[in-house]
């Protein structure tokens, strides 16, 4: 366990002795929790006992490894986790990733190249009112531009359309687009924002980000 916080009761996971995820959750529902995070859902058994302790009233959070918060539709199914039971169970999804922020001691603005604008899918036209920044380097941060991070969040509620896409299994692609026009922002439109409110920069959001030709 990372961290002994007053409250809690944690199990180190041990698969080597048979201590699973699935078998901690088993015993785990047994002291009737009002919530229940699991570390990670890496297979079936562990996805199908977390969603059986939803529908029995537990609040559960958890986490996959995806691309986007889209992408663990797919990778719930992959898993062979039926669709009716992430419709009646899923609430919403947080994709976050975490990036460099500009050292306020060196901070300065500057002009971005075509090319880097490119990368965001941009032109000079469409920033032509924007300020961008760097870190120009010190000795304050080591002459990297960067000091501390911030987290860039991408954040998928699921509404009633959304999970009739889910029992119909419909493409990543189009889940996404059903939530962009819910109001979802990418991960890569809210690195964007942190760009232009000057708290980091384009290499980073570039670097922690993928870009959907698709979206734009």
């Amino acid at each position: 366990m990372e961290y002994d916080i007053d409250g809690l009761i944690q199990v180190q996971i041990r698969d080597d002795i048979g201590l699973t995820f699935a078998r901690c959750l088993r015993h785990f529902l047994r002291q009737d929790p009002d919530i229940v995070l699991v570390g990670e859902i890496r297979d079936v058994e562990t996805a199908e006992i977390s969603v059986q302790a939803s529908l029995t009233g537990h609040l559960v959070f958890t986490t996959l490894h995806t691309n986007d918060a889209p992408s663990s539709i797919a990778r719930l199914l992959d898993l062979g986790l039926e669709p009716f039971l992430i419709t009646a169970t899923l609430e919403g999804i947080v994709a976050q990733r975490l990036v460099r922020t500009i050292c306020p001691r060196c901070k300065e603005e500057f002009l971005p190249t075509a090319e880097m604008l490119l990368e965001l899918g941009l032109t000079p036209d469409d920033v032509a009112d924007r300020k961008f920044y760097h870190g120009a380097g010190c000795d304050f941060c080591r002459s990297t531009g960067y000091s501390g991070r911030m987290g860039i969040f991408e954040i998928m509620l699921l509404d009633d359309e959304l999970r009739d896409m889910i029992l119909a299994r419909k493409s990543t692609n189009v889940m996404r687009e059903a939530a962009r026009k819910r109001g979802m922002r990418a991960l890569r439109e809210v690195g964007l924002l942190a760009i232009y409110d000057g708290m980091t920069t384009i290499e980073e959001v570039i670097a922690q980000t993928i870009y959907e030709e698709s979206s734009h």
